[in-house]
């Protein structure tokens, strides 16, 4: 049984529900056009289900926030979301005025009405405690014309804001398909993975990473670990290996000695758990050329793994039962690089592991060579995800378990 209550725990029938969901998608800067309505479609089978169930289906969404380019209103999201649902949305350019309150109070079982951008309230972008959140007028309002508050936004779950955790002070809330399944998947991961489990870190960042594989091996979440990327390097420059001036500078955004001692102990503690790359692709004269760890350093940027460690990596995977990644291989947007990406997620989506996929930039290689359906979990978190897998706790988790009790 989870810790909070999910949308089996409610009669939904003629109800007026809160939902609270992640609809903060990639805009065209030109346009202003929605380029990618992957978080609505993550969201649906929430939302069908609560009109299936005769509620009343009030949504409240962000995104971007107050002074950046992307903070608009969800008027197209509206619109997506209609396409997306078979069904008209309305949508509300308002938020808890006069409005919202009329629309809202004539709504009817099976309707769904989108509020505008969230953030356009000043008090939601305040990091407040649920009690604290529950004093504010938008929460006062917009609660007192519901009867249950549902959240969905996984993405947003570390997040301490007004519209995510001040209803659960309030009314019965419980978590949505979307944040139970995420909340179950990664539970799980962390807690009795089917082993052996393998986790893969990679991308342009690494200091978070590195608490996350020292929790995931001290724990025994994790029996292997592969790194590629930024987290590659930073684990051979603690073991002393030279990458070269133009590597290394990439490193020196995130580096601090504390970090690298941190490493270098890792490594040294870990050493045969953790397995790095063999060679590597630089980009020479525009080309993809492949080099060994022994032409280290190297004048030349570090975009790929190489042949060799694809090889030795995929030999992991196959004997793996559950696998993690997060982070790509290389810089996969440059063809010339896509190589290690490519072959490292199709064969984890061809190997018969529970496979689980987090982090923008690898759900978008996924998405881009279409093995979104041979994955076995796509987390929608970013922070989130980090968070959880660094084992602290989510403000809106922590909302949610404190509203079952």
């Amino acid at each position: 049984m989870p810790e909070f209550n999910t949308l089996d725990d409610f009669d939904f029938g003629e109800k007026t529900v809160l939902l609270r969901v992640d609809f903060n998608l990639p805009l065209d800067k030109k346009t202003m056009e929605i380029l990618d309505t992957t978080r609505i479609k993550q969201a649906l089978p929430t939302i069908k289900e609560l009109i299936e169930k005769k509620a009343k289906v009030v949504i409240l969404a962000h995104q971007g926030r107050p002074g950046s380019w992307d903070f608009i209103s969800l008027d197209k999201h509206a619109k997506a979301l209609s396409d997306l649902l078979g069904k008209t949305v309305q949508f509300v350019d308002d938020i808890y005025g006069e409005k919202a309150k009329d629309v809202i109070s004539s709504a009817k079982p099976g309707d769904v009405i989108l509020l505008d951008n969230v953030r356009k309230v000043p008090e939601e972008m305040e990091k407040k405690s649920a009690e604290e959140h529950a004093k504010s007028a938008m929460v006062k309002v917009l609660s007192s014309l519901a009867d249950v508050f549902v959240n969905d936004a996984f993405a947003a779950a570390h997040r301490k804001q007004c519209s995510l955790i001040g209803f659960t002070a309030v009314l019965p809330s419980c978590a949505g398909r979307l944040m139970e399944k995420e909340l179950v998947t990664l539970g799980k991961l962390l807690s009795n993975p089917d082993k052996p489990s393998l986790f893969l870190f990679g991308g342009a960042k690494y200091s978070d990473v590195v608490k996350t594989i020292e929790r995931s091996l001290q724990n025994g979440i994790a029996d292997e670990v592969i790194l590629t990327g930024l987290p590659a390097n930073a684990f051979l420059k603690a073991r002393e290996i030279k990458l070269g001036s133009v590597n290394e500078e990439i490193l020196k955004e995130e580096e601090s000695p504390e970090l690298m001692e941190q490493i270098k102990k890792l490594s040294d503690e870990f050493n045969g758990s953790i397995k790095l790359p063999l060679d590597f692709a630089v980009e020479k004269d525009g080309k993809r050329v492949e080099i060994s760890i022994e032409e280290l350093p190297t004048e030349y940027p570090i975009y790929d793994i190489g042949l060799k460690s694809i090889e030795q990596f995929i030999e992991s995977i196959k004997k793996a039962h559950t696998i993690f990644i997060s982070g790509p291989c290389g810089v996969f947007e440059k063809k010339e690089f896509l190589r290690g990406t490519k072959e490292i997620l199709t064969a984890i989506a061809n190997s018969d592991a529970f496979s689980i996929v987090g982090g923008g930039h690898t759900v978008a290689a996924v998405e881009m060579l279409g093995l979104s359906d041979k994955i076995s979990h796509i987390s929608t978190g970013g922070g989130s995800l980090e968070k959880f897998m660094m084992g602290e706790s989510l403000p809106v988790v922590e909302a949610l378990k404190a509203a079952k009790r």
